[in-house]
């Protein structure tokens, strides 16, 4: 068909539409349809949503029914309200400690997500190198290779605290690299970076003339020990862009709101991108935001209810078998997948992941890329806080059942 040769290489040119290679999400959802038909009436326990099971805080909503009916919030907020950048950067200091200058050190956008598919709209040239941590969020990779750069995944291991090892890269390739895709506190692993590890990879930047991009999600849900960001480090704002969002700290997710701060020089060339990709995030929303983003108690209220949910998961899957321990952040469990159940063995991680929810109704998300491992998200649903138990006895009642082999 004509049509066809319409189609850019980057997605697949002639061949777009026609693969039919099944990706894991999808094979989670058809696997989760399965179950379903096989077990009519089973509850599905799903432990493998990434995202927050409460709505926003009350402050955050009543200041939204407000903002929307006031007729200057209509138009367009372009690269942001000036009043939104002035709450961002005091929850900065206030969280953190960190200083930002609200005229060139920060600027909002419409979530992390799409900042991140920008990033190498402004820095990568075909044949540019950038690195990325796996397993983890690959938009900005994708991007990087829609616009022919190369992405270099550095893998993530258990034996060196799901921490990057800097000291295996190729110098050679870290002289080509431009950006340098990191996530802390870790998902999918839970893992925390330490200021050792932020204090080697701002040396690493500087040395190779690299951008770090943290990614900072979780950056509030912390259970053992400090908040961090990687602007509290020395050089950081030489060198450093890191993104925060309303999604997770805020139970905000499909308010899409985000904001990316740092190095000025890399705040203006991402907002230069910004202003010609979206005409900014609905004002009323970035007003609304600003009634709760430095509230401390408010994002402490948060974390306290995934940190009280995952202590009990890692209860229940130790009572099982699996080797759980609370992670440093995030609201994940991060587990290596068993070997088997009863006479079944499992080849990898998905295998396991798919035998749970077929035969038990638990769904998961596998992740093989450096082990094979099982992300458990305590952000599963119940009917509130006194219905979690009983959700929790009954993930541990079917595991038990299938008597796993680890």
């Amino acid at each position: 068909m004509k049509h066809e040769q319409l189609f850019a290489d980057r997605i697949g040119g002639t061949q777009f539409g026609k693969s039919t290679e099944i990706y894991k999400f999808e094979k989670i959802k058809r696997a989760k349809a399965k179950a379903r038909q096989l077990h009519p009436g089973l509850e599905i326990l799903d432990w493998g949503v990434g995202e927050p099971d409460q709505i926003a805080p009350a402050p955050i909503r009543e200041a939204l029914k407000l903002e929307v009916d006031k007729p200057e919030n209509r138009g367009y907020a372009d690269n942001g309200i000036p009043e939104f950048k002035v709450a961002a950067a005091k929850y900065m200091r206030d969280f953190f400690g960190v200083e930002l200058d609200v005229a060139t050190e920060i600027n909002h956008s419409i979530g992390t997500k799409p900042a991140l598919a920008m990033l190498p709209l402004a820095f990568v040239n075909p044949g540019d190198v950038i690195f990325q941590t796996v397993p983890g969020y690959p938009v900005m990779a994708t991007h990087t290779k829609y616009l022919g750069g190369q992405v270099v995944d550095i893998p993530l291991l258990e034996k060196n605290s799901f921490l990057p090892d800097l000291g295996k890269i190729d110098p050679a390739l870290a002289n080509r690299c431009k950006l340098f895709y990191i996530n802390y506190p870790n998902n999918p692993t839970g893992a925390v970076a330490t200021d050792a590890f932020y204090d080697e990879l701002i040396a690493f930047a500087k040395k190779h003339n690299i951008l770090i991009v943290q990614d900072a999600p979780y950056a509030t849900l912390v259970y053992d020990g400090e908040r961090k960001s990687i602007l509290q480090r020395p050089g950081a704002k030489e060198c450093a862009i890191e993104l925060h969002s309303m999604s997770k700290a805020y139970n905000m997710t499909g308010w899409r709101l985000a904001f990316f701060c740092g190095a000025s020089w890399a705040v203006d060339a991402l907002a230069m991108i910004k202003d010609n990709c979206d005409s900014g995030q609905f004002k009323a929303i970035q007003h609304a935001a600003c009634a709760g983003i430095a509230d401390q108690s408010l994002a402490e209220g948060v974390r306290d209810h995934y940190e009280k949910r995952l202590r009990r998961m890692v209860d229940v899957l130790r009572g099982v078998g699996f080797d759980a321990r609370m992670p440093g952040g995030t609201f994940y469990l991060y587990v290596k997948a068993p070997k088997g159940a009863g006479d079944v063995v499992f080849a990898n991680a998905e295998e396991a992941s798919l035998y749970l929810i077929e035969t038990q109704g638990i769904s998961t998300v596998p992740w093989d890329n450096t082990g094979p491992f099982i992300r458990f998200g305590a952000v599963f649903e119940s009917a509130g806080d006194a219905d979690d138990e009983r959700v929790l006895n009954e993930l541990a009642a079917r595991l038990k059942k299938v008597d796993l082999r680890f």
